[in-house]
Formats: structure tokens, C-alpha cells, sequence
């Protein structure tokens, strides 16, 4: 009875001690992002966590945080704040990244790309690949390429036909490379937050914004806020999701192998529902009393010869090699 007592006692001791690593092993990873929780980006994220937790049995986990809330609002920190182990993981747009890393405004550059395909073949080739490279250098493993999308523009002033029309309105925007175009185009760009940003389109703070439709103007519903919108396609906006250099380094090849597979599956997944939305959004924006102006290619290329010295300003600074191996993909993808 004594023996059967010690063993039953031995075999729990054991049984505890195996639980007790089991909790010690799992993990939650902290992961923060710009948008809304109803965003492709939120939803991407998601899909990563999920991912992540099915791989590794239980032993990872995401929590995901929207709104910079773990940046305290400020969208352009979190990079910064995963570069040096502050956060796990971020999900960041390219232009939000180039206060700390001004080549990824290479990727935003105006009227660089006309269509997916382009654009593709930049993120999922050679350029994105020496981002990629550029960004480890700050502390920021890049996991995989996601999308925000070619940015259209929204307004409450007046519709959007050409260039002259955007002189004098007062413009949100998300970065300094935008500040140059909307100063050449004549407006008055105010950088401003996300999280800020509906409230001051609601009270008339700013007259409108710039944004990509599938990915946040229909599900962050700005068309509650905003009468005017023009598809100018004028510039193109990749997220991507990155660890900590310092949290990736902590893992042994396999798990780093099970968060590269997780994240390369949910950015896909992220694309495809942005783009789907992007597809299907005209015909519900106009549903909901937008005004919607697609602009002819004559009109697209006014705009474009209007912010070219935005261009050329920011091809400098990105740097002319690097512009040149965008380019470069760009035409093998015509």
C-alpha cells in the first residue's frame, strides 16, 4: 500500500513537473499593427496567429494589438520598437517604416506601377529582397510582403478630375514622402495619425485623405466621412510582417522555419482578400452615396507629370540603384 502510495505520488510529481514545462514553453507573441480590428490588416494578422499556434502545437501564440496601440498610437514607432526588441512583431505599411529606413519609400514612389502583376514582381522579387536585407540591418527580420494598395484619394470639398483640383485642400497623410506630392500638387498635407484621423475628416479638421479602398477605406468605413473619391491609382503602399531580430535569433531552425511558412501563408491570404475587396469596392462605395471619378489615361497622366519632381526628389534619396532595380522588375513584369 506504502509502495503503491510512493508510486502514485512519483507519478504525479512527474505529471506536474511535464505540465509545468509544458506552460513554460508556450509563448505569446505580441504582435502590433496601424489599422482597425476590421481591416485586411487585422485579418492577416489573425490568420498569422492561427497559423503560427496549428504549427507549433499551442507553443507559439499571437495576440494581436490594432491602432499602434502598443506604440501608443504612433504608427511610425513600432518599427523602431521591434528593431530594437521593445515588440515581437509588427504589421507596417512600407511609407510608415521610412522615418527609420528611407529606402522603403522606393516601393510608393508616384505612378510607379500600373498594375498587380508589377507590383508583384517587386515585392516578391529582387527589391523586396534587398528591403528585406536593408530593414535586418535596423533589427527587423522581414517574414513576408503583405499589401495595402494603390492609395485613391477621398475628399468632402469637390470632386477630383486633375491637378488644379487639389490646390488648397487640406490633406491627411501618412508620411513625408507624401507631404512632397501633395505639395507639388498644390494641397496642404497635414501628417497625422491614423487613429486620429476619422475625427479630424468628421470635423473638418482636414478636407480628406489618401488610402487604398479594400484595405481601409471600406472596412475603416471613411465613406461615412468622405463624399468625393478618385481612383488616381497614384501611389502603391506594401505591409509587411516582421519580427524582432532578437526574439527571431531565440529560436532554434525549425521554429524559425514554422513562423516563416505562417506568415508567408497569412501575408497571401491578406493580399487576396485586399484585393478582392479593391475589386468589388467602386460598386459598393457608389452604393453608399460616394461620388466616385475614374479618371481617363490622359487625366492619369497629368497627375503624373505633376508630381514628378516628388519623384525624382525621393528617387534620390531612396537612391538611384535601388529605383533602378525596381524598375528593372517592373519591365520584366510588362
Amino acid at each position: 500500500m506504502t509502495f503503491a502510495k510512493l508510486g502514485s505520488t512519483a507519478l504525479a510529481t512527474v505529471l506536474a513537473g511535464a505540465m509545468m514545462v509544458g506552460a513554460a514553453a508556450a509563448e505569446t507573441l505580441r504582435l502590433s499593427h496601424n489599422t482597425g480590428d476590421t481591416t485586411t490588416w487585422h485579418k492577416g494578422s489573425e490568420k498569422f496567429g492561427e497559423l503560427l499556434s496549428e504549427a507549433t502545437g499551442g507553443d507559439l501564440s499571437v495576440r494581436v494589438f490594432p491602432n499602434a496601440q502598443l506604440a501608443g498610437g504612433d504608427q511610425m514607432r513600432q518599427a523602431e520598437m521591434v528593431g530594437r526588441g521593445a515588440l515581437d512583431l509588427v504589421v507596417t505599411s512600407a511609407i510608415n517604416v521610412t522615418p527609420l529606413v528611407p529606402e522603403m519609400a522606393a516601393f510608393s514612389l508616384p505612378y510607379l506601377y500600373a498594375d498587380y502583376a508589377q507590383v508583384d514582381a517587386t515585392t516578391q522579387g529582387e527589391p523586396g529582397a534587398k528591403l528585406a536585407e536593408i530593414l535586418k540591418g535596423k533589427g527587423i527580420i522581414v517574414l513576408a510582403w503583405g499589401e495595402n494598395g494603390f492609395r485613391e484619394v477621398t475628399n468632402n470639398t469637390r470632386p477630383i478630375h486633375g491637378p488644379d483640383d487639389m490646390k488648397g485642400l487640406n490633406m491627411r497623410v501618412a508620411g513625408p514622402m507624401y507631404i512632397d506630392v501633395m505639395n507639388a500638387l498644390g494641397a496642404n498635407p497635414q501628417q497625422m495619425q491614423w487613429g486620429e484621423t476619422m475625427t479630424a475628416l468628421q470635423q473638418g479638421v482636414v478636407d480628406g485623405q489618401e488610402n487604398p479602398i479594400g484595405a481601409v477605406i471600406i472596412p475603416q468605413q471613411v465613406y461615412e466621412v468622405q463624399k468625393y473619391l478618385t481612383t488616381w491609382h497614384y501611389s502603391y503602399d506594401p505591409i509587411f510582417i516582421g519580427i524582432s531580430q532578437k526574439k527571431w535569433d531565440s529560436y532554434d531552425a525549425d521554429t524559425q522555419a514554422k513562423l516563416q511558412a505562417a506568415a508567408t501563408e497569412a501575408m497571401s491570404y491578406q493580399r487576396e482578400i485586399s484585393r478582392e475587396a479593391t475589386a468589388s469596392g467602386i460598386d459598393f462605395l457608389r452604393e453608399k452615396g460616394m461620388e466616385v471619378y475614374e479618371p481617363s489615361a490622359e487625366e492619369l497622366a497629368a497627375f503624373k507629370e505633376a508630381t514628378q519632381p516628388a519623384f525624382d526628389e525621393w528617387a534620390d534619396k531612396v537612391g538611384p540603384e535601388l529605383v533602378q532595380s525596381f524598375q528593372s522588375a517592373i519591365d520584366g513584369a510588362k
